[in-house]
């Protein structure tokens, strides 16, 4: 029994440093524009973006991922100034969509998990507070919670069960399975969203960290926190 225990602390540890490594390669350049499309096909550049207030700094050899010069606090006052302007606004998209199936849609790493602040091996990752309560309500609502990210298909199964030991609700999961590994992040992750919409859902709201999450289209609004030019993947 102690072996098997062991065995499994060791297997979670690792699943965690291959999460950590993938995300942080697979979160790479995307490209520059960040248009959102609304529910008449027509762009809309409505991308929300936390102000920049610490420097890109060097990455940790505790295992965390998060730049040496942005602290902690900074990072979350900073997830709060995005997070402060999504509640509204899906408060009254929500009032309005009486009768629509609608769907919000997240990124994992350092949006719905702190992956950057804490190390590979702890795990469960803590939740991001802001955006687990921004998930709940939504839930609250009737509005679906799908995720989609870039981490590999290898770790679904433990990505799902830190997700709900952090609380969220979640209507889909969506990983990155062997075809997705050679197609560019932001690709992957609007083709993603196009599937949630063939479900015939709205997504009302996209919320990410990353370039890669922004672009593409298939959500009538953007939300982007913090991600200090990558240090943060």
């Amino acid at each position: 029994m102690h072996g098997r225990n062991r065995r499994t602390r060791v297997a979670v540890a690792l699943a965690g440093a291959t999460a950590a490594v993938v995300t942080a390669m697979t979160a790479g350049a995307a490209p520059a524009t960040a248009d959102a499309t609304g529910p008449d096909g027509s762009a809309k550049p409505v991308v929300q973006t936390a102000p920049r207030t610490a420097a890109a700094g060097e990455r940790q050899g505790d295992g965390r991922t998060a730049a040496a010069d942005v602290d902690y606090e900074t990072w979350k006052r900073d997830v709060s100034a995005v997070t402060d302007e999504a509640r509204p606004y899906l408060e009254d998209r929500i009032d309005k969509g009486s009768g629509e199936k609608m769907a919000v849609v997240l990124d994992i790493d350092n949006t719905s998990l702190e992956t950057g602040f804490h190390p590979i091996w702890e795990y469960p990752t803590p939740p991001v507070e802001q955006t687990l309560e921004l998930a709940r309500y939504a839930d609250s609502r009737g509005v679906a919670v799908y995720f989609v990210t870039a981490r590999p298909g290898i770790i679904y199964s433990l990505t799902e069960h830190n997700l709900k030991e952090a609380g969220f609700p979640i209507a889909g999961l969506y990983v990155r399975d062997l075809p997705d590994i050679f197609d560019e992040v932001s690709k992957y992750k609007t083709a993603k969203r196009a599937e949630i919409e063939a479900k015939g859902f709205t997504i009302i709201a996209n919320i990410g960290n990353t370039p890669t999450d922004m672009v593409g289209g298939h959500a009538e609004k953007t939300f982007k926190l913090p991600d200090y030019d990558g240090e943060l993947s």
